[in-house]
């Protein structure tokens, strides 16, 4: 595969899983001693990748469950946020200005911190009451932030006794590094066509429904924008009829990604009538795509860590089409800002 270290890939995401005892014991921890709530309190991509198991938890589990912004909790605060609630702070780098300035209010408050992050000598890193480290890079922290955020969500809800068959999704979760790099391999010659429809295009409409929408508003934010100045317009595909629909001609791309929760009918609506419309829909189904001892129930919840695992392949080849490496900037952690 182009520009991939398949051993680097396993090792990290295997991290990400390994962590699942420890972060349990820590949820369950919290749970005895009176939690009454969680916060998801990331900063730009990494709050992104928090989206599906605060969904899940919103929707599945009668806890309390809230995601913000760390910039804007930290000017207003929150009545939720008290000495009572769990706080998760994703952060790769450990350094994220807005994290930190987050991570002293919360220590104020004197709410349980977990901090994600990748490296250990750093504020978030030595901050956290409980930290988890799980060396990463870009091209592979997404499935390694969705599965121990994962990990997070159904805990909680199996110390609630709120699901019944924890241990057959955890069982299935435990083998997913391998089959995420089998479904690189599978698609890796298919990246470099799906890499020239971005490359083809000034700008994109992007969208997705359900758990994938993360992922939508994820890739185009973080790597189409900051990655590759492509610009785009991510909208989830329920508002993609209250406005953006008006934007659609014959030669306007839209991308749309699919998974497999209860949510697929929305995604299904944008691309029936999109298709009338542009010549220029592209569509990345994770149906598509074999994952051996995998439940249904469990390829809807994994349905974002697919797409990010598919995508990272295809900005592999995107930034050689482009010339342009995806390190490179021109103001993120270059300017003063």
């Amino acid at each position: 595969m182009l520009n991939f270290d398949e051993q680097r890939f396993l090792r990290i995401q295997s991290g990400a899983v390994a962590l699942r005892h420890r972060l349990d014991d820590v949820i369950a921890a919290c749970l005895a001693d009176g939690a009454e709530n969680i916060f998801f309190l990331g900063t730009g991509g990494a709050a992104i990748l928090m989206q599906p198991a605060a969904q899940l938890l919103q929707r599945l589990s009668g806890f309390p469950t809230f995601i913000d912004m760390p910039a804007e909790i930290v000017i207003t605060g929150s009545a939720n946020l008290t000495k009572k609630s769990i706080v998760v702070i994703p952060s790769l780098s450990g350094t994220t200005k807005e994290s930190v300035a987050l991570l002293a209010k919360v220590k104020e408050i004197g709410a349980t911190v977990l901090t994600l992050v990748g490296h250990e000598e750093t504020p978030l890193g030595k901050g956290g009451d409980h930290v988890f480290i799980n060396f990463a890079e870009d091209d592979t922290s997404c499935e390694s932030f969705y599965l121990q955020s994962l990990f997070i969500a159904l805990s909680i809800m199996r110390h609630r006794s709120e699901i019944a068959n924890y241990e057959q999704i955890i069982g299935e979760l435990e083998g997913l590094p391998q089959l995420l790099l089998a479904v690189k391999h599978s698609y890796e010659q298919k990246a470099e066509a799906f890499a020239r429809i971005l490359a083809g295009s000034h700008y994109h409409i992007i969208t997705g429904a359900g758990n994938v929408w993360p992922e939508a508003f994820y890739y185009g934010m973080c790597i189409l924008e900051e990655m590759q100045w492509i610009r785009t317009r991510p909208v989830h595909a329920s508002d993609f009829f209250h406005g953006t629909l008006e934007l659609i001609e014959k030669d306007v791309s839209i991308i749309l990604f699919k998974g497999e929760d209860q949510l697929r009918p929305l995604a299904d609506r944008v691309q029936n009538f999109a298709s009338s419309y542009t010549d220029k829909l592209a569509v990345l189904d994770t149906a598509d795509f074999p994952l051996p001892g995998i439940s249904p129930e469990v390829r809807g919840l994994v349905s974002p860590i697919v797409l990010a695992t598919v995508l990272e392949r295809i900005s592999a080849h995107l930034e050689v089409i482009r010339n342009h490496p995806l390190a490179t900037r021109r103001y993120y952690k270059r300017v003063a800002y």
